[in-house]
């Protein structure tokens, strides 16, 4: 007879969570296969997998992409943000009297008898305004004119804005509304720098333009867009105290940019769409850079 005293078995170890050593877990990750607790139980096609699988299978998703290329947008950031910085812009009107004359759009300062202020305006060195005037709005105290004019720009961009976004995508969008804001502003400019001006119209016509372009090419009915083109044209050169320059320069630029958007070959259509931007902003650029050294001569 034997005298070796048996040995008690050994419990089966319980296997950890391999993030959290201290949580005792039964489940696997279905792609690496190590154990994973509920908090990094990420829910898969077939049970679960960790963050890190997770993470590492996203790098080989591709990302949906619009008809033009840009991402899918899936609330419209850009143009909610356009809309906030307009009223905020709007609201510092409201609280200083001087804010309006230091970022209007305004080529030269001259006096009643045309001679020039130094000191002042985009030809003196002040550029910022061709663009921070395309967030300005006629004041309050200029007559019922002022809340009329924010009220249908930002209605027009409420609008327009996420359906050009979403087609266009974030990026593509931006561009739009700024380069069409600085075209307009471009355009005053060159024909008449010393009539000050402000409003998002510029950016807003560039929209209106995108709208009537990116409708034909997706074969959608444009015809209310092209209504509200020539209504909007209509005033814009019946009513005194509107900047047609303006409107007509972002319209151009509008429509510019989003030919090259649209219509760019789906093999360089990245390519396409960067070189048209990139044309579109140093053709405004020199222009006025030629304009000033005009002015300034």
């Amino acid at each position: 007879m034997s005298s070796d005293t048996p040995h008690a078995p050994q419990a089966p170890q319980v296997p950890t969570c391999y993030r959290h050593p201290g949580r005792e877990t039964y489940v696997s990750c279905t792609r690496c296969e190590r154990p994973i607790c509920p908090d990094c139980m990420c829910d898969a096609a077939v049970g679960h997998q960790c963050p890190e699988c997770v993470r590492d299978g996203n790098r080989t998703v591709r990302q949906a992409r619009t008809v033009f290329g840009g991402r899918v947008a899936t609330r419209p950031a850009v143009t909610l943000t356009l809309i906030a910085i307009n009223v905020v812009a709007y609201i510092g009107e409201l609280a200083s009297p001087s804010f309006v004359d230091r970022f209007e759009m305004l080529g030269v300062l001259k006096t009643q008898f045309g001679q020039v202020i130094p000191g002042y305006g985009v030809a003196d060195g002040e550029w910022y305004r061709l663009i921070t005037a395309a967030f300005l709005h006629v004041p309050l105290n200029q007559g019922t004119f002022g809340i009329t004019h924010i009220l249908f720009n930002m209605w027009a961009l409420w609008v327009l804005g996420p359906q050009l976004e979403q087609v266009l995508g974030r990026l593509r969008f931006t561009v739009l509304y700024l380069l069409s804001a600085l075209g307009g502003n471009v355009l005053l400019f060159l024909v008449d720098p010393g009539q000050p001006a402000l409003g998002a119209s510029g950016a807003i016509f560039g929209l209106f333009a995108a709208f009537f372009v990116v409708g034909r090419r997706l074969g959608v009915d444009t015809r209310g867009i092209a209504f509200l083109i020539v209504i909007n044209l209509m005033f814009t050169f019946t009513f005194s105290g509107i900047s047609w320059e303006g409107h007509v320069g972002g319209l151009i630029t509008g429509a510019v940019l989003a030919v090259a958007f649209a219509y760019a070959p789906r093999g360089r259509q990245q390519a396409v769409q960067v070189a048209a931007s990139a044309i579109v902003a140093a053709v405004l650029v020199v222009l006025t850079v030629v304009q000033t050294a005009a002015l300034t001569a």
